[in-house]
């Protein structure tokens, strides 16, 4: 069983890999490959989660790769490798044939192949190669058009905020480590761990989580992820790199639930995040902005659920939201490419040009606005009942953001159905032939994925993925969201959107909060400290070096001279002595007699005196 997913695993990354590397030279096949790859990897992702297989390798001593799929991650498997199926095959159309087709299904191709690692790491060490793999990729493709300077400036403060928060999963292995954790590093293990280990591991976590997710205080990249191409934005949204810290969260609940404190830090963290860039999202003039403050607001719900224990509720929500949001960024870059702009105001009538994605747009919207009987809907409802169980108060603030979130997705449906200020041309470009198959496919999951509200089918999903005894949602809380949610929608769609300018607008001005508050202080200590060895280290070198000098030339001055005095002094008793010792030796035996004789009588001269 290792074998499938292996191949599960290997499948996407490997050609992913080969495309990559063949770069233009490969252009004309990459989509027909791509396609062909993503479509594959179903299969197997459905075979691994019928048939739950586990796969180990050496790595290093004591830490081997650990791979295994179980109901969660099986149910991962399956929604990573549909939505990229999708967007992929939406790509075949929406990428022009000009462009470096090769480098971007295969960057896709490493993206969805790091998000499937990442989903069945067993151990912490193949979970931060994973998570590192999709931070890696996801800055290749948010810059994928690297000529503008505007692009690669995006790509690289969502790399680099990703990348700070990152650093919590290293603390985490670190202090996994330091606790006694030194044998496979197993994730399921980390709760085990107690003391203030426990604390550092968890807050590591919840860190990572929190930044890869988009969640306060990192929200911001998520907007300057919108450079990237429209397919990008799809999979990046909704079931890769932005849920990975809400499923990190989800699998370790255990982890939230041992250290205590950590359980109610996340769940308020994902519902401030659902109110506050709700807001956003309202105020937002471009349809991709909306969608991208959606996205972290929609997440709020499922980093909620993980705090608040429901894994059914986080689950089901993020498998809705993955096929409800990769719909409205594939219908929003499709009208790009025939409308050319994404302002709101000028897509009035879209809809109603372009029917058949229309009607797709309209089924995601209603879906994330949780209108009933939507797979949203039954989704938020399952984890604001375990929302109530933890307080009244996060319950409200929960139900609160549901009502925000009806809020902009009937704003968003309200600007593309409305007619257009000019008389409606009789026709508009059609879109291409090819983006309508996945458009049609997600659509019809999402309508699909309302099974969900019926109990039987949500209790069936919470014994596959292990959840029990979770809290259940009284009828008076299905009436009341239900209700709430279409009054919410039939006044949005009546009286047309409120404005809401900013600090709503420019997405609570956390950009600028964190340049302020981080980027520079941090390059006022770079610039000190460069300064500091410019200015003081440099000198000091540049001082000992002159006094170095100084210190040689003195040297070859005075000592040397003397030393050379004293060297050849030395030599001219050495050559003296050697004449005087070469004189007595002439060969001839009188004088040798002689000076036998001499010696003799020195001898006996000291002899007599000693005596």
């Amino acid at each position: 069983m290792s074998a499938l997913l292996w191949a599960l695993v290997g499948l996407p990354l490997v050609a992913g890999a080969a495309l990559a590397l063949c770069g233009r030279a490969a252009d004309r096949m990459a989509a027909g490959v791509g396609v062909a790859v993503s479509f594959g990897c179903v299969g197997l992702a459905v075979a691994a989660a019928y048939a739950h297989p586990a796969a180990r390798a050496p790595l290093l001593a004591g830490l081997p790769v650990m791979l295994a799929v179980d109901g969660l991650s099986g149910l991962m498997v399956v929604t990573v490798t549909a939505i990229t199926a999708a967007v992929l095959l939406f790509s075949v159309g929406d990428m022009r044939r000009g462009e470096a087709r090769a480098r971007f299904f295969g960057l896709m191709l490493l993206f969805s192949g790091a998000m499937l690692t990442t989903v069945t790491a067993v151990t912490l060490p193949v979970l931060l190669m994973a998570w590192e793999v999709m931070g890696a990729t996801s800055w290749a493709l948010i810059a994928f058009w690297w000529r503008d300077p505007e692009r690669v400036h995006a790509a690289n403060t969502a790399f680099l905020t990703t990348r700070a928060a990152d650093l919590g999963l290293y603390l985490a292995a670190g202090a996994a480590l330091a606790a006694g954790q030194a044998g496979a590093l197993a994730i399921e293990d980390l709760s085990a761990v107690n003391g203030a280990w426990l604390t550092v591991i968890t807050a590591g976590v919840v860190v990572a989580a929190l930044g890869k997710s988009a969640q306060l205080p990192f929200s911001f990249w998520l907007s300057r992820a919108m450079q990237g191409p429209s397919p990008v934005s799809a999979l990046l949204h909704s079931a890769t790199m932005v849920v990975a810290g809400a499923y990190l969260l989800i699998r370790l609940e255990p982890l939230l639930d041992a250290s205590e404190w950590a359980g109610p830090l996340v769940a308020w963290t994902g519902a401030a995040t659902a109110v506050l860039l709700g807001l956003v999202a309202t105020a937002q003039t471009d349809l991709k902005q909306l969608l991208a403050a959606s996205s972290c607001a929609q997440i709020g719900f499922m980093i909620l659920a993980a705090g608040a224990g429901s894994l059914t509720g986080g689950t089901l929500q993020l498998m809705a939201h993955a096929a409800a949001k990769s719909l409205a960024f594939l219908v929003a870059g499709a009208w790009l490419t025939a409308v050319g702009s994404r302002q709101l105001s000028s897509l009035r009538g879209t809809a109603r040009r372009y029917p058949a994605a229309g009607i797709a747009f309209t089924v995601a919207a209603l879906t994330l606005a949780g209108v009933p009987p939507m797979s949203l809907w039954a989704a938020k409802d399952i984890l604001l009942a375990a929302a109530l169980e933890e307080s009244p108060v996060l319950y409200a603030v929960g139900l609160a953001a549901a009502v925000i979130s009806a809020v902009y997705a009937v704003k968003a449906l309200w600007f593309v159905w409305q007619p257009e200020p000019e008389p409606e041309p009789a026709t508009g470009a059609p879109l291409p032939r090819s983006t309508h198959p996945p458009l049609i496919a997600l659509a019809t999951a999402c309508v699909a994925l309302t099974v969900l509200a019926v109990p039987p089918v949500r209790d069936a999903v919470g014994r596959v993925i292990g959840a029990t005894a979770e809290a259940a949602s009284a009828a008076w809380e299905l009436a009341l969201s239900a209700v709430l949610a279409l009054a919410t929608s039939v006044l949005v769609w009546v009286r047309g959107p409120l404005p809401l300018r900013t600090p709503w607008s420019e997405w609570l001005k956390l950009e600028a909060a964190a340049r302020t508050l981080v980027v520079g202080p941090v390059d006022r200590l770079a610039h000190a400290l460069a300064t500091f060895d410019d200015q003081t280290l440099d000198r000091a070198v540049d001082d000992s070096a002159r006094r170095a000098l100084r210190l040689a030339r003195w040297t070859n001055r005075r000592a040397e001279r003397r030393i050379d005095g004293v060297v050849e002094g030395v030599a001219r008793v050495s050559r003296l002595l050697g004449r005087w010792a070469r004189r007595p030796q002439t060969g001839q035996l009188h004088q040798y007699l002689a000076q036998a004789v001499a010696a003799f009588t020195v001898l006996a001269v000291v002899i007599v005196f000693v005596r």
